[in-house]
């Protein structure tokens, strides 16, 4: 009697910090990107029905983050976060927009999300001007963007565009675009931060596409970009998290190289008590990211996540500057907390100033105060 032989166990994925060990110091963000699909990093992120496991997201930004590229850190979080949870959202079981999710995912080519408009200030995306007009055969796009993360080497583009007039939440629709596509511009922003992040303007001169390349129902970009937005927001603070994490390490250990007096600037009791404020306070932005990142990814609370947001908003800056000070000259380097503190201004701004996010805060008061007192 012969025994049938047993299926191989399915391998699991590496870590990313060993997936990532590999990978030259100036690796660009496509071959970060690359080098994590390949691994099948990017595909374990989520589960069957499209949400993404907070953990792994934590563990994956966190090896980026140590690699101490800003941009790319910027670029993976964008995509994995924000991008790719729309472009499947939509996605049906075949066609283009399939064939990019897949591809994607795999790491064999990189998305980037075209949401920020030339014509509409800031995060007003109602006020944008990029207008889709779509027919029976044909697709027509034209308009603009700015300050687009992974515009420059990207290979797809989800664009967010307006079909009908109006700042009505159902006027507007997303189109994924070949960045080769004819009538696509693509200039790289005039900026010396977060170079790894490949930032762009984007200009389209009447691109023209199968209406294949509408993703999901015409209408439905605003409530699939808010259903996301907050996911982008748990990224962003799991991500300032392993930042400040890292820069306070390393200004600990300068603090007790540097000597004054023959002793290390790390036994100064003023220099230790602004140390340990800035532990506190990341201490509390990494408790508010377990307590909330449930209801952001499986209840998709943007309540909770516009809270979280805001204690990013209200940690990075503080800390970042004390380390910078504590640095002296050193953090004047090319790489050193001056640059980084520079670059983290993006937690301020990108997905929401946050004096906006505060407000937001404001309107569910009640609510929060509810809970504490529960």
């Amino acid at each position: 009697m012969t025994t049938a032989p047993t299926a191989p166990a399915p391998t699991a994925p590496p870590t990313p910090a060993v997936a990532l060990a590999g990978l030259p110091e100036k690796a660009t963000a496509a071959l970060v990107w690359q080098t994590c699909g390949a691994a099948g990093l990017i595909e374990g992120l989520y589960d069957d029905g499209g949400g993404i496991d907070p953990r792994r997201l934590a563990e994956l930004l966190t090896a980026v983050d140590a690699r101490g590229d800003n941009g790319v850190t910027l670029s993976l979080l964008v995509q994995a976060a924000s991008a790719l949870p729309i472009l499947a959202a939509g996605a049906p079981a075949n066609g283009p927009v399939r064939d990019a999710l897949d591809s994607v995912r795999s790491g064999a080519r990189t998305l980037a999300l075209a949401a920020t408009d030339s014509a509409a200030p800031g995060s007003d995306l109602a006020d944008l001007a990029t207008e889709v007009t779509i027919g029976p055969d044909e697709i027509v796009l034209r308009g603009g963007k700015r300050w687009i993360t992974t515009a420059c080497p990207a290979g797809w583009l989800l664009v967010l565009a307006r079909h009908r007039p109006g700042r009505h939440f159902t006027s507007f629709t997303w189109v994924l675009v070949p960045a080769d596509a004819p009538g696509v511009r693509i200039t790289p922003a005039d900026t010396d931060l977060l170079t790894g992040a490949a930032t762009g303007h984007i200009e389209f001169t009447d691109v023209r596409l199968a209406p294949e390349h509408l993703v999901g129902r015409p209408g439905r970009a605003m409530p699939a970009f808010a259903r996301h937005m907050g996911t982008e927001r748990l990224a962003g603070a799991l991500w300032a998290r392993a930042l400040t994490t890292r820069v306070l390490a390393d200004t600990k250990e300068r603090l007790t190289r540097r000597l004054v007096d023959g002793r290390p600037l790390w036994h100064n009791s003023s220099v230790r008590q602004r140390f340990a404020t800035c532990l506190v306070q990341v201490g509390q932005l990494h408790a508010l990211c377990d307590t909330l990142a449930p209801r952001i990814t499986r209840h998709h609370d943007l309540a909770a996540a516009a809270l979280l947001k805001s204690a990013v908003g209200l940690t990075v800056d503080p800390v970042l500057s004390v380390c910078a000070q504590l640095q002296g000259a050193d953090g004047l380097l090319h790489d050193g907390a001056q640059r980084i503190r520079a670059e983290a201004a993006v937690f301020g701004i990108g997905g929401g100033v946050t004096e906006l996010l505060l407000d937001t805060v404001a309107d569910h008061a009640d609510t929060w105060l509810t809970e504490l007192r529960a």
